[in-house]
């Protein structure tokens, strides 16, 4: 019989983090990370759940897919058309978290968010699989649908239209880009005594400071 619910936890005893032990930026620490959860084989390694909110603030979530991370930000692509665009159009506030749990790891990332350019989501578009650029162009995310054959024959109708020819980033299709205010790392400890180290931006000084945060 399964134990309850209540009764799982796990001691975490994999690392450290101190203040020392980070690179000079949020962002080279964030890839350093990433880098390490991808040598360790962890799955989806650039897997993270985006919350968003809207205007009334209901807040949701799912798990999306980094594709850049740089001094700007985080930058994943999406159907502009779905729940989520449109409560980062409503809003423009977003999080995302990163969770590495074979490292017994996260890493968490909030701040405002700006759509990518064509350009960007044009040299992006390109390198991924035709079948995924197919399938950009016959879903309409976020929308009811009848059922599961529906979205097949919306499939089908895009690959016939596109057969033998390049398929372009639909219209309705593109990049956000996420302008970190707070970064923060965690690293799993023992006895609850997690460590938290946060770069967070100070907009008087106009650069960011790090700081240790109680588990």
């Amino acid at each position: 019989m399964n134990a309850p619910i209540a009764d799982l936890r796990v001691d975490y005893r994999a690392g450290e983090l101190e203040v020392n032990d980070l690179a000079s930026t949020w962002h080279e620490q964030l890839s350093a990370w990433l880098g390490e959860a991808r040598e360790a084989g962890l799955p989806d390694p650039n897997a993270m759940v985006l919350a968003t909110v809207d205007d009334e603030y209901r807040v949701t979530s799912r798990t999306v897919l980094a594709k850049d991370i740089d001094a700007r930000g985080v930058t994943f692509f999406t159907n502009y058309t779905s729940e989520k665009s449109h409560q980062l159009r409503q809003t423009r506030q977003a999080s995302v978290t990163f969770p590495w749990y074979g490292l017994q790891r996260q890493a968490t990332v909030i701040g405002t968010v700006e759509l990518l350019g064509k350009e960007e989501t044009a040299e992006y578009w390109a390198g991924r699989p035709r079948t995924s650029q197919l399938g950009a162009w016959a879903s309409p995310q976020s929308a009811t649908v009848r059922d599961r054959q529906t979205l097949e024959d919306l499939f089908a109708t895009v690959e016939a239209r596109f057969e033998g020819q390049d398929v372009p980033p639909p219209p309705h299709w593109g990049g956000w880009r996420l302008l970190p205010t707070h970064v923060e790392f965690w690293q799993g400890r023992t006895s609850r005594l997690h460590d938290r180290l946060r770069f967070r931006f100070n907009p008087a000084r106009g650069d960011w400071v790090v700081e240790r945060l109680a588990p």
